[in-house]
């Protein structure tokens, strides 16, 4: 393990000095459990001052919430420590239920309603006469830790998630730019098969670029609590999503439609050579490309776009479309090209020329897994619930307070079993350091500064390999250990029975969470992309059997989302380029969402031709709503009924 850098020294310092302030407030509030307030400025902690700030407001809401409930559920069930204990259980269920359908910063909201009514409630089955003074105590200590840690993060050298989060899109938009470059040049495009490893292989990588806009899109929620000059940027920034999102479907058309062609009619495509390398050296040239020559490519464009005959080829229904294709593509690149300049404009003080509209996008969500995960906790949490109350534990309490809290960490992750797991292994490195300090250090410390020097040493080294992937779960399980002992005990009256009876409740509710989690809640990577799959299928079939159209904005950005969800699960589930070759196949259905919705755009003009898509769109519903779809060849009737409709639009577009 490496030494930390200077700058994770940094994020630690201001960690502790976060801590120590919450401690000290909390100290001098008289507040029961000061230690909550210190162990909370941990938990919110992060490298950025926006994302510090956003989460500190989603964590008050949400602390907020869960103290609410659990005031009014404690009191009313208070003679019935088991209906208490399925009421908590379902409550934390239902929150982390609704917070895994918001794949945004806002689900802390609903997560931490969830956890911290079992925070509060849980202790409180045995003794709910003074739960009114126990939620306000947690709330107290809770808001005082993350108002600590905002303070500290916004004032003491802040780093915004702004230059971050711009320099990750420019490297997105390189990368777009040079995948438009590849797909553009003369012979590039040689469809992915199993024997075609490097070409798999560049399109995994290609791919990889829709996982990383999602990220950026759940980051950029950050920005209006940012403290840098990006945050007056949003909704330019949230525009350049929108327009990486849009180029990544139709760099994939326009890849498919140059490799068909160079297949089967490469003779075809001799008069358009110069055009695509010219628009690939206007997209090479990036900030630096002129605007002005967007207007003429496009020209070029619609001088090369073959004319639309009843008896067109397929040659020439592909040029067709790959014009247009590459019109749009064209377009976006000159949106997004004008965004990053007004966002330079504004980051060097000045002021933008426009803001785009920007709609709305709806990620992808996964109610069946979702509900999995409610499920696994609600009942980790009761199984907890009843062993403490038929065995009398007097500590036992801690079990599903701790099983609750881990169920909701680690419920996005696919498999959450091997993150609990480490989880309760760095809990229990932790243990014998706090016990050193419960029982050994804090009786003969007298002040509060003897208290920050002598806490100092572990949480300062600790605190530097938080900001590091590789570490952070590691180093954060650490100290959560630690404080989280500390907070558990009252040190002025504790016993050596008292402290080992916590200690195992803490590690029972692990274990509970693990052995839990691994039968109800654990699934493979791929059985995962299957599932992604199923569910942009069906909804396909829905779309094509809807009156109503929803906005291709929306579709392109849940697609793109899907991408970048299924491409690390594709990467592990099918390690070599040979096996990822055929797994990137099936990606090619996630456009297919794309096409129906732009054919239920057209349905009303088509009908007016008099072209009917409604057959067609019946077949395509059942096809997709089919349970028994697969990868090969569609059936002939679907095919039939799409040679049909597109000779009808054809013969249309040829008397239009």
């Amino acid at each position: 393990m490496h030494m930390p850098k200077g700058s994770e020294m940094l994020f630690s310092l201001k960690c502790f000095i976060a801590s120590m302030l919450a401690l000290y407030v909390s100290l001098a509030a008289g507040l029961p459990r000061p230690f909550w307030a210190m162990m909370t400025a941990y938990i919110v902690a992060s490298p950025f001052s926006g994302a510090v700030r956003s989460k500190a407001l989603f964590r008050v809401c949400g602390t907020l919430i869960g103290s609410i409930a659990t005031i009014v559920m404690v009191p009313r069930m208070a003679n019935a420590p088991e209906l208490l204990s399925l009421a908590l259980a379902c409550w934390v269920g239902l929150c982390l239920y609704l917070s895994l359908l918001d794949r945004t910063p806002r689900s802390y909201i609903f997560m931490l309603a969830g956890y911290t009514a079992g925070l509060i409630g849980f202790p409180a089955v045995s003794d709910p006469s003074a739960i009114f003074d126990t939620g306000l105590a947690r709330v107290e200590e809770i808001t005082i830790g993350i108002l600590s840690a905002t303070v500290v993060h916004s004032l003491l050298l802040p780093q915004g998630v702004g230059p971050v989060l711009l320099a990750r899109l420019d490297r997105a938009i390189g990368d777009a730019q040079r995948w438009m470059g590849e797909v553009l040049k003369t012979g590039a495009g040689a469809a992915p098969t199993a024997s075609n490893a490097p070409a798999a292989q560049a399109v995994h990588t290609r791919l990889a670029l829709a996982g990383e806009i999602s990220d950026m899109r759940v980051m950029s929620t950050h920005l209006p609590f940012d403290t840098s000059h990006l945050r007056w940027t949003a909704g330019m920034v949230h525009g350049l999503h929108d327009r990486l999102t849009v180029m990544v479907p139709l760099l994939l058309a326009v890849e498919d439609r140059l490799t068909t062609l160079r297949e089967v009619d490469p003779q075809s495509l001799a008069p358009w050579t110069v055009l695509l390398d010219d628009i690939a050296a206007w997209v090479a040239a990036g900030r630096n490309a002129d605007p002005a020559r967007a207007a003429q490519l496009r020209a070029a464009l619609a001088q090369l776009q073959p004319s639309l005959s009843a008896n067109a080829s397929w040659s020439e229904i592909l040029r067709l479309n790959l014009a247009q294709r590459l019109d749009a593509l064209i377009e976006a690149c000159e949106d997004g090209l004008e965004l990053r300049s007004n966002v330079g404009a504004v980051m060097a003080g000045g002021a933008a020329q426009y803001t785009p509209h920007v709609t709305p996008s709806v990620l992808h969500r996964d109610h069946g897994m979702a509900l999995r995960s409610s499920l696994a906790a609600a009942l980790t949490i009761l199984l907890c619930c009843a062993f403490w109350i038929l065995t009398a534990w007097p500590s036992g309490a801690a079990a599903p307070m701790m099983a609750g809290v881990l169920c909701c960490f680690f419920a996005t992750q696919d498999n959450p079993t091997p993150a609990i797991l480490a989880f309760l292994k760095w809990t229990v490195i932790s243990m014998p350091v706090a016990a050193a300090y419960i029982l050994f250090v804090l009786p003969a410390v007298h002040s509060y500064e003897m208290l920050v020097l002598v806490i100092a040493p572990v949480f300062l080294i600790g605190g530097a390999y938080m900001p590091r992937p590789a570490t952070a779960g590691a180093s954060l399980a650490f100290l959560i250990g630690v404080a989280g002992t500390l907070s558990l005990q009252d040190t002025g009256t504790l016993d050596i029975p008292g402290f080992l009876n916590s200690m195992v409740a803490q590690l029972f509710g692990f274990i509970a969470a693990a052995v839990i989690t691994s039968l109800v809640r654990t699934v493979g990577g791929d059985w995962m992309a299957q599932r992604m799959l199923r569910t942009a299928r069906r909804e396909v079939a829905q779309m094509a059997q809807a009156s109503a159209r929803e906005p291709l904005l929306k579709i392109s950005a849940r697609m793109v989302d899907r991408i970048g969800l299924l491409m690390p699960r594709l990467a592990i589930a099918h390690p070599t380029p040979e096996a990822r070759a055929v797994a990137v196949d099936g990606l090619r259905e996630l456009r297919v969402g794309l096409h129906v919705a732009q054919l239920c755009g057209l349905r009303q003009p088509l009908e007016q031709a008099g072209v009917t898509l409604q057959p067609l769109m019946q077949k395509l519903g059942r096809y997709f709503g089919s349970s028994a779809i697969g990868h090969g060849q569609a059936p002939a009737a679907l095919l039939e009924r799409l040679d049909g409709t597109l000779r009808a639009v054809c013969a249309a577009g040829a008397h239009g």
